[in-house]
């Protein structure tokens, strides 16, 4: 039975999609057959960090509608051949999903995969209401900025209360915390939240700690989920999280400013002396 995952946040902007594309390459990477569903109806960004816009011919709205089937509206990943993605619909609102069809096509992807990511739209409304009903893991992706707290905080209360296995009183939904865009300079100087403040504010299992880097957007801007770039931090980060999130017991790396040691800080010397 696959595990469903939705990446959930209360505040738009915060890298939900960023994270379910690097999410969902990272299980396929690890051997896992692994769909990512695209459900910001209206608006779909998913297949553009993924880099298969061009390949969209039907989507998660028609599957649900019976005006295709789900092998017709998959797109298989050009990266990874375990990894598939519904992409959403760019031409009707979220109305057009339907808890029983959300369902469907949840059950029918379950017998062929090992996860299936959920991109959730921001807020409280019913697309995100829908990816996160039938969960079973949620990643909440948070900024370390007060705003974004808080409304992850928010999520969290639904999280526990508007999902399939709240209703029917089985365990609960298990939830992750994943912080994006910390930078260490900016806590110090007192210009967004630390990973303490974010940690006792929210009190779930720390998934991650994304940090801010221009790979993100390079990434994006390429069509390549950023996990793919093994030599930028956030890049690690996110192999990071994946090696968290299979049971593995890996060290947080990217949390505390960066010290220069005695002998960088000659050479940086020297070099000043010599272009002086």
């Amino acid at each position: 039975m696959a595990k469903i995952i939705v990446v959930t946040s209360g505040k738009g902007g915060v890298g939900k999609t960023t994270t379910s594309a690097s999410l969902a390459i990272g299980f396929a990477n690890r051997g896992f057959k692994t769909a990512v569903i695209d459900f910001d109806i209206g608006l779909r960004n998913l297949d553009l960090i993924m880099g298969c816009e061009r390949r969209v011919v039907y989507d998660f709205v028609n599957v649900i509608r019976k005006e295709a089937t789900l092998n017709q509206a998959l797109i298989k990943d050009k990266h990874n051949k375990d990894l598939s993605i519904l992409p959403a619909s760019q031409t009707r609102d979220k109305d057009a999903l339907t808890t029983e069809g959300v369902g469907e096509v949840l059950e029918e992807l379950s017998k062929t995969f090992d996860y299936i990511v959920c991109d959730s739209p921001a807020g409280i409304e019913r697309g995100a209401q829908l990816a996160m009903y039938y969960a079973d893991h949620a990643v909440v992706v948070t900024n370390p900025e007060v705003s974004s707290v808080r409304d992850s905080d928010r999520m969290l209360g639904l999280l526990s209360s508007k999902t399939k296995r709240s209703e029917e009183g089985r365990d609960p939904i298990k939830e992750h915390l994943l912080l994006t865009r910390y930078c260490p300079k900016r806590v110090t100087r007192g210009d967004m939240l630390s990973l303490a403040d974010v940690n006792e504010i929210l009190a779930i299992p720390l998934l991650g700690v994304i940090p801010e880097s221009q790979a993100v957007l390079r990434a994006s801007n390429s069509g390549t989920p950023v996990i793919l770039d093994q030599e930028s931090d956030a890049g690690q980060a996110y192999q990071d999280a994946i090696s968290r999130f299979l049971g593995e017991d890996v060290p947080f790396r990217f949390i505390e400013e960066e010290k220069a040691n005695w002998l960088k800080r000659m050479f940086r010397f020297k070099e000043k002396e010599a272009t002086a």
